[in-house]
């Protein structure tokens, strides 16, 4: 394929479809049987022996579950292991970390103004901190600390707000928050794979074989499932933020990393209280509503403008001096400014969409691929192409781009 950049759009199209679908599953499933235990009827004297049962109705029909804290009599060969949803998860989101900030490392992982430093040792930043973070967290765990329940979660939130922290003063505002749900999402998976999965398939040979499990092993996978249950929501949002410069490029981007992880406790408590029949605490909502308003207000405070112009990477600097760079400054400056602006002058934009400024040479420099994507090979932009962008006029910026493109190859 002689437009590398095609295949590379649809790879990560591909990749980014099955993290969806594999997250969806995953999530689904921890969601749903979060609420099964926390609902089950243990006050109904069962003659199986279960520890406690509910009946469900969906798709047309009814459900009668039970949960056994001993084996039952008969434990069949085909049990069904919720497992692989959480791994394939983790994997496919990996692929993505790769593909988009990676391979991508001088658009979206490097940020010359925040850290100037090569792409490998930014990728091994990234690598060492998800692996550290892991160790960290599994360290605190096993430690004295993990016997009380919530002292370690303030100990973890925390980190978690260290963390954030850390990652905005070394990557893109973009990547630091992606980071940051790539790191908690490790934690989760890793919990799932190492502690969890190992624990319970201890227990269920315990059962089948007639002994007494220990009860460590239940107590300890609890621990961690619980840790997951309140950490997937802002995983959600940290994933989704990369789509929303009010959230990455923002001043105060890893304080309101860390409100969303207040948010979560909220939800979750909200809905697991429910799910327990214990009563609705509706303070909750209004909590997340209050810490809601306060990240608005955050986003609000953007960061100051660096004095000069902004740094390129090298990559970025090889597009800012390709031929045709004039006339490619000439159309965006003509055909996208008017919107892509710190002060955007097209009826109804009140700030530059996704963030993204195309005001000077050095703004085209560093969003030279996207501009190639939606204004060259598409026509994405500008949409319904209100500003009349010329055929020519694209068939220019496919040119500047590939040249610039050749010169780095």
């Amino acid at each position: 394929m002689s437009d590398w950049v095609i295949l590379g759009e649809w790879t990560e199209f591909a990749v980014r479809w099955l993290h969806v679908i594999t997250a969806i599953a995953w999530i689904g499933s921890s969601f749903y049987f979060i609420a099964l235990d926390l609902g089950l009827h243990r006050d109904r004297k069962l003659e199986s022996g279960a520890d406690g049962e509910q009946w469900q109705v969906h798709g047309g029909g009814f459900y009668h579950v039970q949960k056994y804290l001993v084996a039952p009599e008969r434990l069949p060969g085909d049990v069904i292991w919720f497992n692989w949803e959480s791994h394939w998860t983790w994997m496919s989101g990996f692929a993505l970390l790769v593909l988009v900030y990676y391979l991508g490392a001088d658009l979206y992982l490097v940020d010359p103004n925040i850290l100037d430093i090569p792409v490998w040792q930014a990728i091994l930043l990234s690598l060492a901190s998800l692996a550290l973070g892991w160790v960290l967290y599994d360290g605190l765990c096993k430690s004295r600390l993990g016997e009380d329940t919530t002292l370690l979660m303030v100990v973890l939130f925390l980190v978690l707000v260290a963390i954030s922290w850390g990652y905005t003063q070394v990557f893109s505002g973009r990547a630091a928050l992606l980071h940051l749900g790539a790191f908690t999402a490790t934690i989760m998976t890793a919990n799932v794979f190492l502690i969890i999965m190992p624990n319970q398939r201890l227990v269920v040979a315990d059962l089948v074989a007639g002994r007494r499990p220990d009860a460590k092993y239940g107590k300890i996978a609890k621990q961690r499932s619980t840790h997951n249950n309140y950490l997937t929501l802002p995983v959600i949002f940290l994933m989704l933020s990369n789509h929303y410069p009010l959230a990455f490029a923002s001043r105060w981007n890893w304080l309101i990393a860390a409100l969303v992880f207040l948010m979560g406790v909220t939800i979750r408590h909200w809905f697991n209280t429910h799910h327990a029949r214990k009563g609705n605490p509706h303070w909750t909502w209004a909590v997340t509503a209050v810490l809601f308003l306060v990240i608005v207000w955050l986003s609000t405070l953007q960061r100051p403008l660096p004095d000069g112009e902004a740094r390129l990477s090298a990559a970025e600097s090889r597009f800012a001096s390709a031929a045709g760079i004039e006339n490619v400054e000439s159309i965006v400056l003509g055909r996208c400014s008017m919107c892509h602006a710190a002060e955007p002058a097209y009826e109804g934009i009140h700030w530059a969409p996704k963030g993204v400024r195309l005001e000077t040479r050095a703004d085209i420099a560093v969003n030279a691929r996207a501009i190639y994507v939606q204004a060259g090979l598409t026509h994405a932009m500008p949409p319904a192409n209100v500003s009349y962008i010329e055929d020519a006029e694209r068939a220019a910026i496919v040119a500047w781009y590939r040249a610039a493109s050749a010169r780095g190859g």
